[in-house]
C-alpha cells in the first residue's frame, strides 16, 4: 500500500496489482472485482451456479494470463468481463452441441431386470415341467401323438406315416389329447 504525501494510504490500481503478479495482489483483484464479476456472469446465463462457475473460471484465466498480460487502463474488469463473455459463449454452444448430439441419439434400448429374466425362466421351467408331467399321464396313443405333432411340431401326415395309422386317427388322438391336457393343467 502506498501513502500519500499527507501520509493517507492509497490502494494501489488493478495496473499496479496485476503488474506485481503476486498471490496477493491478485487475491486482492480478486476481492476487488469477484462480485461484480458474478453478477456479470448471472446476467449472461440466469444460473447462480453456471454464474459461479464462470467466474472461477474467469479468474482461473486471470491468474494463468497474469504474465502475458498487460493492463492498459487502470480497471482489470472490462477485461474480466470480457473473459467471462467468451467463456459463457463457449459454454452455451457445447451445450447446445451436446443436446443436437443427445436429440439425434437414438433412444436407449430398455433394460431389463436380471431378477426379472431369472423369475420368468423358473416360471418357465416350472410351467414346462407341470406340461411334461400331464403328457406322460396321456394313454400311450395320445401320449406319442402329442410328442411327434404338438412337442415335436410334425405335420399330421408325417405322424400318421410314422405311426403307420391313418390321419384321421391321429387328429382324433390329438383332439382326445388337448381336452384331457387341457383338464389336467386346470387342475394345478
Amino acid at each position: 500500500m502506498q501513502l500519500t504525501g499527507l501520509g493517507v494510504p492509497v490502494e494501489p490500481g488493478d495496473a499496479d496489482l496485476w503488474a506485481r503478479g503476486d498471490r496477493e495482489a491478485f487475491a486482492a483483484l480478486f476481492e476487488r472485482h469477484a462480485q461484480a464479476v458474478w453478477n456479470h456472469a448471472y446476467r449472461l446465463t440466469g444460473s447462480w451456479a453456471s454464474a459461479e462457475d464462470l467466474t472461477s473460471a474467469t479468474f482461473l484465466t486471470a491468474w494463468r494470463k497474469r504474465a502475458d498480460l498487460t493492463l492498459v487502463r487502470d480497471s482489470a474488469l472490462p477485461w474480466l468481463f470480457t473473459v467471462a463473455g467468451n467463456l459463457a459463449r463457449d459454454e452455451h454452444r457445447g451445450r447446445t452441441r451436446r443436446l443436437r448430439l443427445l436429440r439425434r441419439m437414438p433412444d436407449p434400448a430398455p433394460v431389463s431386470d436380471h431378477a426379472d429374466g431369472v423369475a420368468d425362466r423358473l416360471d418357465g421351467e416350472a410351467r414346462l415341467r407341470l406340461i411334461i408331467d400331464a403328457v406322460r399321464a396321456l394313454p400311450a396313443a395320445q401320449r406319442q401323438v402329442v410328442e411327434l405333432c404338438l412337442l415335436g411340431e410334425l405335420p399330421v401326415a408325417d405322424a400318421a406315416a410314422l405311426l403307420e395309422v391313418a390321419e384321421v386317427t391321429v387328429r382324433a388322438h390329438l383332439s382326445r389329447a388337448r381336452a384331457r391336457l387341457r383338464a389336467l393343467l386346470e387342475e394345478k
